[in-house]
């Protein structure tokens, strides 16, 4: 089995990778959406939108 970063012989004890530092690389690809699949799905976009206008909505707390 090859390692599927960067494709050398993958090491048992970082299985299915062949390193540490290759092992990070797919963990990053994860956190940061590179796996994601896309979706058409107009429920999903919607929540997408909801979600976003109220995290850049401004603030309606009053000053104290």
């Amino acid at each position: 089995m090859t390692c599927p970063i960067c494709s050398a012989k993958t090491n048992p004890r970082y299985r299915p990778f062949c390193s540490k530092r290759c092992a990070d690389i797919d963990l990053a690809h994860w956190l940061g959406g590179g796996y994601a699949v896309p979706s058409n799905d107009p429920d999903d976009a919607e929540e997408v939108l909801d979600a976003l206008e109220k995290a850049l909505a401004p603030e309606t707390r009053k000053p104290h």
